[in-house]
């Protein structure tokens, strides 16, 4: 049976932790671990938690024994993505679990002052059957540590992850360092890269570039008005890996605009092309830098919010 913990108790247990009061790469990614574990069980145990704690998932405040901590029911599976930042004192993580039984795929974000959690942050997305094979394993250079004499500091890690939500407002894939075999995978779809496919949209027209850097300076993405609540907040040197969470807000509402076809032809995009309603999408990015310094594997999921929702840390 699931137990919710008065903020008396969190403290006691915070209180009798062993956690160091600076946490290096192997404690976060062992405290992250332990943190999935807890959220899972519905029960913090000796996690250590400050007093006071802010807990946000999927836009709103929460606390123990509301969110995933009361529906999640089992994982994580194989598919787990660390990005452990001690410089930071920040941890990332990316994977799937079961929430009520059923998959979902997760995104934390956790930040520690003094060994403790201060804050925690959860973004979950239910997952389409079809794209659930490709959720089951992460891909293998995600997970591959770098040579020690060619990682990139994390310093440059979390500018190159700030320049890739910069290339998408500005239309423009010159601004991010992509390889050219960068792949992006949405929510376990193929949206960007050398197996991506022809662009669902533009069936029986000029054909759209479907590499990570030419799709975005083909104008395709320019219905996003903002993306906002920008955080990119982990790098993990050894791996290149960095990690950010953000708010992308779409209007539904603009002028139509034109798209750049691979043979160069001028296609006129309207909203008519996009029959949704206004909407935010609420997104955790991570982004895998090669020993070259580019964008090699990218894996990001979201779900759709209201416009112009509140972020849950007003």
């Amino acid at each position: 049976m699931r137990n919710t913990f008065s903020i008396l108790m969190l403290a006691t247990l915070a209180g009798c932790s062993s956690q160091p009061s600076v946490c290096d790469r192997a404690c976060l990614i062992g405290l992250t671990d332990d943190y999935v574990a807890a959220l899972m069980a519905g029960n913090p145990g000796n996690l250590p938690l400050s007093e006071p704690l802010i807990i946000v998932e999927d836009l709103k405040r929460i606390g123990i024994g509301d969110g995933l901590w009361k529906s999640g029911s089992g994982g994580p599976t194989a598919f787990s993505i660390h990005v452990p930042d001690a410089e930071r004192q920040t941890a990332g993580w990316m994977g799937m679990l079961q929430s009520d039984g059923k998959p979902v795929l997760v995104a934390i974000r956790l930040r520690l002052e003094g060994g403790q959690i201060v804050e925690a942050e959860h973004i979950t997305t239910p997952i389409r059957p079809e794209n659930l094979s490709r959720l089951e394993t992460v891909r293998t250079g995600m997970l591959a540590e770098l040579p020690s004499d060619r990682r990139t500091d994390s310093g440059q890690l979390i500018d190159i992850g700030e320049r890739y939500y910069d290339a998408l407002v500005e239309s423009n894939g010159s601004l991010a360092p992509f390889a050219e075999d960068c792949e992006r995978h949405e929510n376990g779809m193929i949206a960007a890269g050398p197996t991506a496919g022809a662009a669902p949209d533009v069936a029986g027209g000029p054909a759209i570039a479907r590499d990570c850097a030419g799709q975005l300076s083909s104008n395709v993405m320019n219905y996003i008005d903002a993306i906002e609540n920008r955080r990119v907040f982990a790098a993990d040197p050894v791996t290149g890996l960095v990690m950010g969470f953000s708010q992308f807000h779409h209007s539904m509402d603009f002028e139509p605009y034109e798209v750049t076809a691979l043979d160069g032809t001028k296609v006129i995009y309207g909203p008519d092309r996009f029959p949704f309603k206004p909407f935010d999408l609420p997104a955790a990015h991570i982004f895998k830098v090669g020993a070259d310094g580019r964008l090699h594997e990218i894996e990001a999921m979201g779900f759709l919010a209201p416009y112009n929702s509140q972020t849950g840390w007003e």
